[in-house]
């Protein structure tokens, strides 16, 4: 999962955070993902605005904030919000869920198996209520989204090659548009897959 940064390599490739395993573990639960990924998408909440919009009771949702902020996953908003209603927020940067130490255990591997189906899962009902949308709406002249498949026969240089190219872009319109104020502006996803299909007739 990507989102924006300030942290580069000397290349000026992306250096996404490591989530270690702890993180992991702790983020290993559907409602907590749901959490961390509106928090990614549609900027701070509160306990009560998350409850609603996950269908959650605010104690639910206030008990899970607090375990991912206590592995600083997210973070209470500095000057807002009150005792009684604590903002929160998902600290800008790319993170990777891929711990090369994490996936060396049953452990580590079955908390990012359940990170990243839930995040997949989250993403694949907007593509498809996208869709749904689209149908009802043919002739909506504000709606400029894509949803594109291609296939190529890459090597591995190729692939990587190819993910680098496609990140820079991703890169550029996020730094420089995500936080951008006006009026017409609307909460974007941008999702781009690139990996290598099973060999045939598997």
């Amino acid at each position: 999962m990507d989102e924006n940064t300030q942290s580069q390599t000397p290349g000026g490739a992306r250096k996404p955070r490591l989530i270690d395993g702890g993180a992991l573990r702790a983020l290993a639960h559907p409602l907590r993902v749901q959490i961390y990924d509106i928090l990614s998408q549609y900027g701070p909440q509160t306990a009560s605005s998350l409850a609603a919009m996950t269908g959650e009771s605010t104690g639910a949702t206030s008990y899970h904030l607090r375990a991912l902020a206590k592995h600083d996953l997210i973070r209470e908003v500095d000057g807002r919000g009150t005792a009684r209603e604590r903002w929160w927020e998902r600290p800008q940067g790319s993170v990777t869920f891929g711990s090369p130490e994490g996936l060396k255990t049953p452990a580590g591997r079955a908390a990012t198996q359940v990170v990243l189906t839930e995040f997949l899962n989250r993403r694949h009902q907007q593509l498809l209520h996208y869709v749904a949308e689209g149908l009802r709406k043919p002739d909506d002249p504000d709606e400029t989204g894509m949803i594109t498949t291609a296939t190529a026969r890459l090597t591995a240089d190729q692939m990587a090659d190819l993910t680098a190219r496609l990140t820079v872009i991703i890169d550029e319109f996020v730094d420089k548009y995500r936080d951008q104020p006006g009026d017409g502006l609307r909460t974007v996803t941008i999702r781009a897959d690139v990996f290598a299909l099973p060999e045939e007739g598997h």
